[in-house]
């Protein structure tokens, strides 16, 4: 389990939000970038700060790595994985197949050929290369699409080039080139009572139990745990129903991808961060309180490096507030704010650690 293959990094780790969390058995960590972790000494020293395990925010995706046949661009993760070793740190392995992250020479090669070789090259470059320093993969991101297939699989290149057994070949595939790794699909959109999320958690169930009754080799599932106020609150009964059948089949749970997307820029900071910060905490209290659940991990710490912006649509929701060429900021939906201060979501992520 992640918990287990980072036992030597929580001694090393003497503060912050990685300590909180191994005292309950958790690990705690955070995407990253190298070129950020190089660039910007504040940031750099709040990773290694409150972090146990990295995830590689764009590093390690197939586009990143190889954007023609053969050109391969390993310098930022091979930066990143050193680096994490250098500090006691565990990287984890985000992420081998996404529909978003294919090369176009990728995606025109499998629609022309449905050549499965290309998988089998893909994993066999990379899994081993990093042997014991990555010991958990996101094999398959995101495999859900609803509303399209009966089934729910998402229609993508790798749908389209093998059917639906891509999942579990890519699976089997991992399994035979890295026998020791721990093995995890990552999903969004699980965490509200709206009709879409209803669906998905449905149709992600029945994907699971099917590679589970066919001896698929699966570890553990990854939920992004993009949490979004303008859909109101999550779920929790729900949410904890969806955890209990995934510990129930023998699954690894981990948060991977926390943040917040605010519903009401028009409101105070200090208002804006309570609301973020209450919404983690229900979350968290719901999804901690769950067997198998062994670490959260935020996409990213400061709000100054959040994908998540404030877009033309939201400033739409509120016509006339501002009006003097300003504006509400950044989404303030991680851990540390733009100057590196820690903020009320980081206390709520503290305290359900402590479970108090």
């Amino acid at each position: 389990m992640l918990a287990g293959a980072l036992s030597a990094t929580r001694s090393a780790a003497a503060s912050g939000l990685s300590a909180v969390a191994s005292r309950r058995g958790w690990v705690f960590g955070s995407a990253v970038r190298l070129t950020q972790l190089q660039d910007e000494p504040a940031l750099r020293a709040a990773v290694l700060r409150e972090c146990a395990v990295f995830t590689p925010e764009i590093d390690l995706k197939w586009d990143a790595i190889e954007p023609a046949p053969g050109r391969w661009s390993l310098g930022n993760i091979d930066g990143l994985v050193g680096f994490a070793s250098e500090h006691g740190k565990t990287v984890r392995g985000h992420t081998l197949l996404w529909h978003r992250s294919t090369p176009a020479w990728v995606d025109q090669r499998l629609r022309e050929h449905r050549d499965w070789r290309l998988i089998s090259r893909h994993f066999a470059s990379l899994m081993p290369r990093y042997g014991d320093a990555i010991t958990q993969w996101d094999v398959v991101n995101e495999p859900i699409e609803t509303g399209h297939r009966m089934d729910g699989l998402r229609r993508s290149v790798f749908l389209e080039a093998f059917g639906p057994d891509y999942i579990r070949r890519a699976l089997v595939e991992a399994r035979t080139v890295a026998p020791r790794a721990r093995l995890m699909l990552n999903e969004y959109s699980l965490e509200y009572d709206n009709r879409e999320e209803r669906d998905r958690r449905y149709l992600f169930l029945k994907l699971i139990e099917g590679l589970k009754r066919s001896g698929t080799p699966l570890d553990g599932i990854g939920l992004q745990g993009h949490l979004d106020l303008r859909k109101g609150t999550v779920a929790t009964s729900s949410i904890a129903g969806f955890l209990k059948e995934l510990a129930d089949m023998g699954l690894e749970i981990v948060v991977t991808e926390l943040d917040v997307k605010e519903a009401d820029y028009t409101a105070t900071p200090d208002a804006r961060d309570r609301m973020v910060a209450d919404e983690v905490r229900r979350y968290l209290d719901t999804v901690l309180a769950q067997r198998g659940v062994s670490g959260v991990l935020t996409w990213g710490l400061s709000d100054r490096q959040s994908w998540l912006e404030v877009l033309e649509e939201d400033y739409r929701r509120f016509p006339g507030a501002w009006t003097k060429g300003d504006g509400p900021g950044l989404n303030r939906g991680l851990p540390y704010d733009a100057g590196m201060h820690r903020k009320p979501m980081y206390r709520a992520i503290e305290a359900a650690f402590h479970g108090r």
